[in-house]
């Protein structure tokens, strides 16, 4: 699912830069390349975060794989 419609950022996107260690919106978005634009995103993206590093979930390889692309 989009999470960031302005960047194209989606929810698996999220959770594989937050599952390197990434805690922070901002820092996430930089990492994938594209810094937050109107911000709307951002609480939404630090609840996806939030989950993963309070679950210790881990997202697929493909979607590791494709963030990293």
């Amino acid at each position: 699912m989009y999470v960031c419609i302005c960047n194209g950022h989606r929810d698996r996107d999220i959770r594989a830069a937050a599952a390197t260690g990434l805690k922070c919106a901002r820092a996430v978005y930089a990492h994938l390349g594209k810094p937050p634009r109107c911000g709307r995103c951002l609480p939404f993206a630090a609840q996806l975060i939030d989950e993963v590093h309070e679950t210790g979930a881990r997202p697929p390889v493909e979607a590791l794989q494709e963030s990293a692309a």
